[in-house]
């Protein structure tokens, strides 16, 4: 195994009690976006969105961002971590999701791979804030954004131990799972709210979500609306796009964060001495001649 493929302690430490909050507050998060399928109310045409989970669910990622913090950043992880969310965002500005073209994927996966969960977690959060900043696309849909890349890093930083090929390999091909069920899980979002969409070629009445069927047959609607607006498209080109920069770029810039880490983590402590060692004493231990 080469040096910078080696392993090293994660930038961001994460705690049991901060396992547990971002366990909880992923379950939650979950549940906001799985909620058109969860509902039923038979003989209602509409069903209005818990707005409250608009109200929510920022207040969760703060939870979880301070819960990840409350074991301290050091200065420079914290400085990484704004360096990275700066590139992401301005990757993200360039490509702007355009055919499905997503450049701030790959970057969130090599990063959380190299500094671990808490960090990619972070990172997440952090580069679709900072991009929405700066491509103007603050809204509703933003804290889910947010909570779904999060769990992209984090996923990332999870990842079975591999090195080499194997290692590129397992990336690019957790790029394109994950940029798959990224536009699942958002999409779950939207779909409530596209009541009367217009597909081109399909009857929106078969891909409109209905508050009175049944789990299953909302559940069948909603895979049958994805497939047709965004996994044949956009997702597509995410995953392909993705995993070609892992692929491509993956080696060199896995190195250059691993040497970054190496210099960012804290690997020991100097412990203060209370006594004074005399000037001579260390040099009359060496002799042979010592007691």
């Amino acid at each position: 195994m080469s040096r910078d493929a080696a392993r090293h302690p994660p930038a961001v430490r994460l705690s049991r009690r901060s396992a547990m909050v971002i366990g909880a507050a992923s379950i939650g998060g979950l549940l906001m976006l799985l909620w058109p399928l969860i509902v039923h109310r038979p003989g209602e045409a509409v069903v209005q969105p818990p707005f409250v989970f608009l109200l929510l669910l920022p207040v969760v990622i703060l939870v979880c961002l301070a819960e990840i913090g409350e074991g301290g950043l050091d200065a420079r992880v914290l400085a990484i971590l704004g360096v990275l969310s700066a590139v992401n965002a301005v990757l993200r500005a360039l490509s702007a999701g355009t055919a499905g073209v997503e450049l701030v994927f790959f970057l969130l996966i090599l990063a959380g791979r190299v500094f671990g969960p808490g960090f990619g977690f972070l990172l997440g959060c952090t580069s679709l804030f900072a991009s929405a900043l700066v491509a103007a696309g603050v809204g509703p849909w933003l804290p889910y954004q947010m909570l779904v890349a999060a769990w992209v890093g984090l996923g990332a930083g999870l990842l079975p131990r591999a090195t080499g090929r194997m290692e590129i390999a397992l990336l690019a091909g957790y790029a394109v799972v994950s940029s798959y069920l990224y536009g699942l899980l958002l999409n779950l979002q939207g779909w409530p709210l596209l009541a009367g969409v217009v597909v081109p070629g399909q009857d929106s009445s078969d891909l409109a979500f209905d508050p009175s069927a049944s789990f299953w047959d909302n559940l069948t609607t909603f895979l049958r609306y994805t497939l047709v607006t965004s996994t044949g498209s956009y997702d597509t080109g995410r995953a392909i796009t993705t995993a070609i920069a892992v692929i491509v770029l993956g080696p060199p810039i896995l190195t250059t964060l691993r040497r970054a880490a190496r210099r960012a983590t804290v690997t020991g402590v100097v412990a203060p001495t209370d006594s004074v060692v005399p000037v001579g004493a260390g040099e009359a231990t060496d002799r042979p001649d010592a007691s």
